[in-house]
């Protein structure tokens, strides 16, 4: 089954004519709904258990502590984002992150680090495996012909199935 990909095109919910009071609350009830919505908008990525860097200082430590780099690219209106946050909860996840330096990027704050990491297209999120040295290694990733760096949004075994490939191959 191929994954569906959140686009930039968003859909318009129109609220009910204002003048009956009912339609007013109905308005507010909305209002709040999606301002409570964005306090995890992108998702709940685990910052509690898995070490996020920003991306200089990600790549710094990677450099310093010899260690291979797991870089993500979501952004926060993504509902696949949001469900690929989920799996790093997972504790196998969790441990298996200790062995590298975790980065994850918000693709509309850092759009030409985003197009400087997207060998087969910028669609969201995508997972990529870098050495030590920040260099992609273009064999590492999600085994499917399209679409290569997504990695399955609602089974750890995919992401860590890719973990363990990089672990071995970038030492």
């Amino acid at each position: 089954m191929m994954p569906h990909f959140a686009t930039r095109s968003h859909t318009t919910t129109q609220i009910p004519n204002s003048h009956c009071p009912s339609h007013r609350s109905y308005g507010r009830f909305r209002l709040l709904a999606l301002s409570a919505g964005s306090a995890l908008a992108g998702g709940d990525w685990n910052d509690a258990q898995v070490q996020w860097k920003p991306y200089e200082d990600g790549l710094a430590a990677a450099k310093k502590e010899k260690k291979p780099i797991c870089l993500i690219f979501f952004t926060e209106w993504c509902p696949h984002c949001s469900n690929y946050s989920k799996v790093f909860h997972d504790p196998k996840v969790v441990e298996r992150a200790k062995d590298f330096v975790m980065i994850r990027l918000d693709q509309d704050k850092n759009a030409e680090l985003g197009k400087k990491y997207a060998p087969d297209g910028g669609y969201v999120p995508r997972t990529y495996f870098l050495s030590s040295d920040a260099t992609l290694d273009p064999a590492l990733h999600a085994p499917r012909d399209q679409y290569k760096y997504f990695y399955d949004e609602h089974d750890p075994k995919g992401i860590l199935a890719g973990m363990d490939a990089a672990k071995q191959k970038l030492k």
